[in-house]
């Protein structure tokens, strides 16, 4: 059973979808607490392909190495990070809708080594949950144009 998941359907056509969500360039709009990303191989995305992405958390910033180890274009890619006993694996699953949308399925999936990263991995996964949760609704709202309604709303 994934640690955490989540559906959402975007009235976008799947080619636009799957294009803006595997550039990680656009993790820090997509992601709340990603403050940066930073591409560290040449070439387009593969399997193989690695950022630098750093969050804030808590007041502090930590920064990881996420690779794909699957990419098959406008139909799924997984995402990896691995750091001190952490790996947390990130699952997105596309399909197109019979209305001309995208169905965009995630899956999380964390593992740890070493008895403490396993005593605390119910912590790890509360926290990406409350961080990562909502991310497929954020994606969402900015493909279809309702982030930027939203926030002009709550200026007035």
């Amino acid at each position: 059973m994934p640690d955490i998941q989540d559906s959402v359907i975007i009235s976008k056509p799947l080619e636009e979808v799957f294009s803006y969500a595997a550039n990680m360039n656009n993790a820090t709009d997509i992601m709340q607490n990603v403050v940066a990303i930073e591409k560290l191989t040449e070439g387009p995305m593969q399997v193989g392909t690695k950022f630098k992405e750093t969050r804030e958390i808590r007041g502090r910033q930590a920064s990881s190495i996420i690779e794909f180890i699957e990419f098959l274009p406008n139909e799924r890619y997984v995402v990896q990070s691995e750091t001190n006993g952490l790996k947390v694996i990130y699952h997105y699953d596309f399909k197109p809708t019979v209305d001309g949308g995208t169905k965009v399925h995630f899956q999380g999936d964390i593992h740890t080594s070493g008895f403490v990263m396993k005593l605390t991995k119910p912590i790890i996964r509360k926290i990406l949950q409350k961080e990562d949760g909502d991310h497929l609704s954020q994606l969402k709202k900015l493909l279809e144009g309702t982030a930027v309604e939203e926030e002009t709303v709550k200026e007035d």
